[in-house]
């Protein structure tokens, strides 16, 4: 059965680029169950949408951690490699199924969120106390 998750205040990050970066990516997970009844061909070209999305995500989130000198920043580089090997793993099973598929990506995804959302909301937290000082 498909995954679908509505956005929470919990997903919120403090910042509105984030927070639609995230809600965007959601957005997709809950396509990709909308289309699940639907043909074969437009699941796996959605999925191919947001597997690319998701390398220039995680690519921008890096870069924002960087950026902000954040300890946080080796955690997503693992969290990265561990959803690129996953991915790949399912992507390549002999008896893949779109609809755990779907649901495997939409749960990766919201765990992840809420995650990240702690994590920007530390930085941007850091970042206002840096300039409060001076």
């Amino acid at each position: 059965m498909p995954n679908q998750l509505q956005w929470d205040t919990c997903y919120s990050a403090g910042s509105d680029i984030v927070d639609e970066k995230n809600r965007s990516i959601l957005d997709q997970c809950n396509a990709l169950a909308e289309c699940l009844n639907e043909s074969n061909r437009k699941f796996d070209e959605m999925l191919e949408s947001l597997l690319a999305r998701t390398t220039q995500h995680f690519a921008w989130e890096e870069a924002l951690l960087e950026l902000g000198d954040s300890p946080e920043l080796e955690e997503l580089r693992c969290e990265q490699e561990e959803f690129n090997f996953l991915t790949s793993e399912i992507l390549t099973t002999e008896n893949f199924d779109r609809a755990e598929l779907q649901t495997f990506l939409t749960l990766w995804w919201n765990g992840h969120i809420i995650g990240a959302a702690n994590k920007f909301r530390a930085l941007f937290e850091r970042r206002l106390a840096a300039t409060s000082v001076t």
